[in-house]
């Protein structure tokens, strides 16, 4: 399995930025939460978007990529 991930990975790296954003995204809409309180509905993800957008251009800081992946990274489980 991790020789199938690393080559997946290998190939996905040499996508276009927006072909990765893509793969991304597709990958993500397969996956549910565990937890059914952070299912979110339609309505309430376009509220979140709609708050950091506004965040973003009042201009707050946000979160480094590296902190973000970190904390992406800290959610997946340890295999």
């Amino acid at each position: 399995m991790a020789d199938t991930l690393d080559s997946v990975l290998e190939e996905a790296r040499r996508l276009s930025p927006d072909q990765r954003a893509q793969l991304v995204a597709e990958l993500l809409a397969t996956l549910e939460p565990d937890v059914p309180s952070q299912q979110r509905t339609e309505k309430e993800w376009i509220a979140e978007l709609e708050r950091r957008a506004r965040a973003a251009s009042a201009g707050s800081v946000g979160v480094s990529w590296t902190a973000a992946r970190a904390q992406i990274r800290n959610r997946l489980p340890t295999q």
